[in-house]
C-alpha cells in the first residue's frame, strides 16, 4: 500500500503546488492511516471500504484530537482515494459521499497597538543581532507575512525604491506586499550594516540570516519573538502568527476593506480573511462594555 502513499504525494507534489508544511502534513496522515489498516491485517488498499475509513476516525476522536485535525485527515483520505479512483487502482471512492465534520474556528490572537510597539521596541539595533531582530519584527508587523515567507525571503525580491516584497506564498503563490516607511528603514539599515557582520565569510540569496551566516529558521525566530514578549511584559501567548493576525486585525479597524487585506495575506478564500471581522467586532463590544453609562 505504500507505494501508493508515495505515488499520490509525489502527484499532488507535481500537480498542486502545495507548501512543504502541508506536503508533510498529509504524508503523516497517510501513513498513521496504512498503519492503522496494517493493525487490522489489511495489506490491500483494494481490501478497504467506507467502514475502514470509520473505523480509523473513531481512533482519532479516541485521542481526543480536534475536529480540525479529524477535518483534515477525511480531506486528505477522500483526496487519495479519488485519485486512487482516477487512476483505476479503485473501482469507485468509497469516500465520495463522506463529509467533514463541522470545525470552530477560534478566533486569532492579536496584540494591541501599544504592545506591539513595546514588542518591536525590545531588541536593540546597537548589535548585529538586535538590529536583524529589529528589522524582522518591523517588517512582519508591516507586511503581515506568515514566518515562512519572513525566514524565506531573498534579496532579489525586495524592491526598495518602490517600497515593496515580492512574496512566494503558499501553493507557490506570487504576490506584492507593501511595506511602509518604518519597516523599509530598519531593513536597509540591517542589508547595509548587520548582515554583513552576520554572513562573516559566508554567502547567502536570504535576507535575515542566523549569527553562523545561515539562514533563519521558523523555530529560531519563534524562540526570538517569545523572548522579546516576555521583555515586553507581555503575557498573551504570541507566536510570529500574532503579528500576522495583529496586522490584519489593525488594518480592518483603520478602515481597510475585506478584500485588499486578503490580497495582502495572500488568502486565497476571503472566508478566511472575514474572521478577522470577528475580531473587530469582539474589541467594539468590550470597548461598548467598558465606556457605555447603559453597559
Amino acid at each position: 500500500m505504500e507505494r501508493w502513499v508515495d505515488s499520490y504525494m509525489n502527484y499532488i507534489t507535481v500537480e498542486r503546488g502545495l507548501s512543504k508544511n502541508t506536503l508533510d502534513s498529509y504524508s503523516g496522515d497517510l501513513v498513521r492511516y496504512m498503519s492503522f489498516l496494517g493493525g487490522l491485517g489489511i495489506v490491500e488498499i483494494g481490501e478497504t471500504s467506507k467502514l475502514e475509513v470509520m473505523a480509523y476516525l473513531l481512533s482519532l476522536r479516541r485521542r481526543d484530537l480536534s475536529s480540525k485535525t479529524v477535518a483534515r485527515s477525511i480531506s486528505v483520505l477522500r483526496g487519495f482515494y479519488r485519485w486512487l479512483a482516477d487512476e483505476g487502482i479503485l473501482r469507485g471512492n468509497p469516500l465520495e459521499d463522506m463529509e467533514s465534520p463541522r470545525t470552530i474556528r477560534s478566533l486569532p490572537g492579536v496584540l494591541s497597538l501599544d504592545e506591539v510597539d513595546s514588542l518591536l521596541n525590545q531588541p536593540d539595533p546597537s548589535n548585529p543581532i538586535g538590529m536583524r531582530d529589529k528589522a524582522m519584527l518591523e517588517l512582519l508587523y508591516a507586511t503581515g507575512l506568515r514566518v515562512s515567507e519572513l525566514t524565506n525571503l531573498v534579496l532579489n525580491n525586495i524592491n526598495f525604491e518602490a517600497g515593496y516584497l515580492v512574496v512566494m506564498g503558499k501553493g507557490a503563490k506570487e504576490r506584492i506586499v507593501p511595506m511602509g516607511q518604518e519597516a523599509l528603514h530598519w531593513l536597509t539599515r540591517y542589508l547595509e550594516g548587520s548582515r554583513k557582520i552576520l554572513l562573516g565569510n559566508n554567502r547567502s540569496p536570504l535576507a535575515f540570516v542566523s549569527q553562523w551566516g545561515k539562514g533563519m529558521t521558523r523555530q529560531g525566530f519563534w524562540k526570538t519573538i517569545k523572548k522579546y514578549a516576555l521583555m515586553a511584559g507581555i503575557r498573551k501567548t504570541i507566536s510570529p502568527h500574532t503579528l500576522r493576525h495583529s496586522f490584519a486585525s489593525h488594518l480592518l479597524e483603520g478602515g481597510a476593506d475585506l478584500r485588499s487585506v486578503q490580497s495582502l495575506l495572500g488568502h486565497v478564500d476571503i472566508s478566511t480573511t472575514q474572521i478577522y471581522t470577528h475580531v473587530t467586532r469582539e474589541r467594539l463590544k468590550k470597548i461598548h462594555a467598558r465606556y457605555h453609562p447603559r453597559s
